[in-house]
């Protein structure tokens, strides 16, 4: 099967088995809210695996050796197997295999579920070490909405909301790479204002953020909330130069500083799975609509 679609409540979600994607989210009024892969960046909710943002050189190291690794990794251009289908969720697998491991050398089994409830769809990422030494890996999701959500609203109109006061500064991105001194946070308390000036230096990174969740609304229309367990960062990003599209982004690990060059293992943000154990990860995308 290419793709499925899953029901509940009168919305849906499509997902298809080429990078465990989620490629569409309607509500209950039929509006789309996922970006549609357009000419500004051909992806919709691509899976950050087994590494989040870039390496030093793209290259991975490990106990001596290095091997080719680029940008996010490489789980989003893989096609998984549909381990359940049902009408309202669903789970997909991606195993370690000879391809993967001239990149990864590493066994692992990921597995990711998706779970339509009323107003709400839930994703989980569940990553085991099939393997007989430590797993380091990061993952990360990636889901782009369309920014406005309404189109007779300006991008302008729109706004993030934390849960709690965002008062650390951010980190922000060189040529893909983490650089050295953190940032003022343009966050006011709980507020963000969208704009796409913002986007002009790539993404905004909370690297220690306080909340587990954040919503995106205008004030009138469709509102989305995404929450995050085990998570440990958050990236913002839209493409500069006007792209009509806002990625709101748990990650759990980040890119190579600029000066990090060492062993993957030892890179800031990575997981360590130790031999036959399991680590899961989950977000959830709230669907809501204002007066």
């Amino acid at each position: 099967m290419e793709q499925l679609t899953l029901h509940a409540d009168g919305i849906s979600a499509t997902i298809v088995g080429q990078g465990a994607e989620l490629v569409s989210l309607r509500d209950g009024d039929g509006t789309e809210l996922l970006w549609q892969a357009g000419p500004a960046w051909r992806r919709h909710s691509p899976v950050l695996f087994p590494i989040v943002g870039r390496l030093k050189g793209d290259q991975l190291r490990h106990r001596g050796q290095t091997y080719p690794m680029t940008q996010h990794g490489f789980a989003r251009d893989r096609l998984f197997a549909w381990a359940e289908q049902g009408p309202t969720s669903c789970t997909l697998v991606l195993t370690d295999d000879a391809e993967t491991r001239t990149r990864y050398p590493f066994a692992f089994h990921l597995a990711i579920g998706y779970d339509l409830k009323p107003r709400q769809l839930g994703v989980t990422f569940e990553i085991s070490n099939t393997g007989d030494e430590p797993l380091p890996a990061s993952i990360g999701a990636h889901p782009a909405f369309n920014w406005p959500l309404q189109p007779e609203l300006p991008k302008e109109a729109y706004r993030l909301t934390f849960a709690d006061n965002e008062p650390a500064p951010i980190r922000r991105l060189k040529n893909g790479l983490l650089l050295p001194d953190p940032q003022p946070t343009p966050i006011e308390g709980t507020t963000l204002t969208l704009s796409e000036e913002l986007f002009v230096d790539d993404a905004v990174i909370l690297d220690k953020p306080v909340s587990k969740s954040v919503r995106y609304a205008a004030g009138r229309g469709p509102a989305i909330e995404v929450s995050w367990q085990e998570f440990n960062e958050l990236g913002i990003w839209s493409k500069p130069g006007g792209a009509p599209f806002l990625c709101i982004e748990p990650w759990h690990g980040i890119a190579s500083p600029v000066d990090f060059d060492g062993e993957f293992a030892d890179k800031p943000g990575v997981m360590l799975i130790e031999p036959g154990g399991r680590r899961v990860l989950s977000y959830r995308i709230g669907l809501t609509r204002e007066p």
